[in-house]
């Protein structure tokens, strides 16, 4: 039985990630930040109490900043293959948290290659590189494309990029940075602009809400589904040679077009319910990001099952269901929808 060690194993492509080597027969060993909540959601359906002889995936407190714990987990776990997902990943609190994200996002993955390299454990990194590296390069970007990072998010990412093709060349580890452009699902954060769009729209629907404030309705990303992107993860590391790869749709649409896709799915029209906040813009913007993964469909076989209309389609059934709960809750004079708190 192979281990896998997930960073960021709560996030959004932790949880697919989790499923899918679960299913593959790994025993999976994931890094939890400590909260005064639970903030398991995501995988809570996959996990099993440890004392079961048949449990197969084991959490950890732990924190990308604490390098010493980094490594006597490694050390204890011995994985044999590593998937480093955690980190600070949101782009516009970037700029207002701008430290802790180099902290984090940057030093994180250097944090996790040092206690590779001081344990002398044999196992396969994946880090999760991102298409905002690319920035204000022309699309489409592929992993010739010279970095032009827009945001401290970026720019931390891109040196966790080359710390390690670094440590690939120095000291023969076998690891792959995989440059995902962007990838959504039901399960993302509430305040990424595509759940953030879903989420608002579905409440409209139902009456829990009539507005919607959003920033730049016409940046351009290739968007795809994150259960097809984990699948490209699992593939490189199987790789005899490590190599970094772009995994992307290779198609570009506007914020605009998939807020006026999502309104008129439900039968409602954007123009009515939409509003723009200067807040949501970024201090430097990122017109058009779009993928070539040419690389990676030649090399790995690897092809996005799911189309950008299904993706749609299923982000708003989510949505709906869970606008359909708080309705009811409404109703009987129990909850009332929240309202964002955070600029």
């Amino acid at each position: 039985m192979k281990k896998a060690f997930i960073t960021g194993i709560t996030g959004q492509d932790g949880s697919y990630l989790t499923e899918f080597l679960l299913n593959k027969g790994y025993e999976v060993h994931g890094l939890v930040r400590r909260s005064s909540t639970f903030n398991t959601d995501r995988i809570d359906h996959l996990y099993r109490d440890f004392h079961e002889p048949a449990a197969n995936l084991f959490l950890y407190y732990g924190d990308l900043s604490v390098s010493g714990q980094l490594m006597d987990l490694l050390k204890v776990i011995e994985p044999d293959e590593i998937y480093h997902l955690g980190a600070q990943s949101h782009v516009r609190v970037s700029f207002d948290m701008p430290e802790y994200t180099g902290d984090i996002t940057a030093l994180g993955t250097l944090r996790i290659l040092e206690s590779i390299r001081k344990t002398g454990i044999k196992t396969r990194f994946y880090q999760a590189s991102s298409s905002e590296m690319f920035g204000a390069a022309p699309p489409p970007q592929s992993e010739m494309t010279a970095f032009r990072p827009r945001s401290p998010y970026a720019a931390a990412k891109v040196y966790a990029y080359h710390v390690v093709q670094n440590y690939r060349d120095a000291y023969g580890f076998h690891a792959t940075n995989g440059i995902l452009f962007n990838h959504e699902s039901p399960r993302r954060g509430e305040t990424f602009v595509t759940r953030k769009i879903t989420r608002a729209a579905t409440q409209i629907k139902l009456g829990l809400k009539d507005k919607l404030y959003l920033g730049n309705l016409d940046a351009k990303r290739d968007w795809g589904f994150a259960g097809d992107y984990v699948e490209a993860m699992w593939m490189m590391l199987q790789q005899e040679k490590p190599e970094d790869y772009v995994i992307a749709t290779d198609e570009t649409h506007s914020v605009r077009e998939f807020t006026e896709k999502v309104f008129s799915k439900l039968g409602l029209d954007y123009q009515q319910h939409v509003l723009i906040d200067p807040r949501y813009f970024r201090p430097t913007e990122v017109d058009t990001l779009q993928g070539d993964s040419a690389k990676a469909r030649k090399a790995l076989g690897w092809r996005p099952r799911v189309t950008f209309d299904q993706l749609i389609d299923m982000m708003i059934a989510g949505d709906l269901e869970l606008a359909k709960k708080e309705k009811t809750l409404a109703d009987a004079g129990f909850a009332h929808t929240r309202s964002e708190r955070m600029s």
